[in-house]
């Protein structure tokens, strides 16, 4: 089963290590503060009864060094953070979200001239980008999740400039209990991103079609 490197365990990595190892993926998760400091949320997903995979504490590169695909879930003001060269080659799952607030102001988000998952394929140049998770709250990934087939199962918003990078986070995200809409390429992220009709809401397939099909720029709104 592929090993998957989480760098970030706050909200969303924390969830995505509980719902990962239930589907029998390795985890190794890492924080900005420590291996060690994890040692509680560690103890934690073993003791899980429903958990079928392995899961580890390491440090942010050595998360990267051994995930096969890798989770970046940190917050914007500290992509810069994220090691390049141990996730050269492969496919990084870009969780962010812009929050001002949060990250202080970045004129070319605040332009409009770009997305927060080009951001990070231009950080990270030799590794391929696909965009998801950022419009769930962070307790849904656990508490909404549901088997295939399940009648209009959650679905979550995938863009990404890859087919086969897209195609294999799709069946990650299946593995873990919902369904995937495909918005297009990483340029095409905005549709997703906050206030906009589909953040938030709990929207299977074809109601995300149409909220993103319903989505305006800031500019226009």
């Amino acid at each position: 089963m592929t090993t998957i490197g989480i760098i970030g365990a706050g909200q969303i990595g924390a969830q995505l290590a509980r719902i990962s190892t239930d589907a029998g993926y390795d985890v190794v998760l890492s924080n900005s503060r420590g291996p060690e400091t994890l040692a509680d949320l560690v103890a934690e997903i073993e003791a899980r009864p429903s958990r079928q995979g392995s899961i580890r504490a390491a440090t942010a590169t050595e998360a990267g060094e051994a995930g096969e695909v890798v989770v970046v879930t940190v917050p914007l003001k500290n992509l810069a953070d994220v090691p390049v060269e141990p996730l050269a080659g492969k496919t990084v799952i870009d969780t962010n979200n812009y929050y001002p607030e949060r990250d202080g102001h970045i004129a070319e988000l605040d332009e409009e001239t770009t997305t927060t998952a080009e951001m990070a394929q231009r950080h990270l140049p030799t590794s391929t980008v696909v965009k998801a998770f950022n419009h769930i709250y962070s307790e849904h990934l656990t508490s909404k999740r549901t088997a295939t087939g399940t009648e209009h199962r959650r679905a979550l918003v995938i863009a990404g400039d890859d087919a086969d990078a897209k195609a294999w986070v799709a069946g990650y995200i299946d593995a873990i209990g919902f369904d995937t809409f495909d918005v297009g390429p990483l340029a095409e992220g905005w549709r997703i991103q906050r206030d906009t009709p589909g953040y938030g809401p709990e929207f299977d397939v074809e109601q995300l079609r149409e909220a993103t099909a319903q989505a305006k720029r800031y500019r226009d709104m």
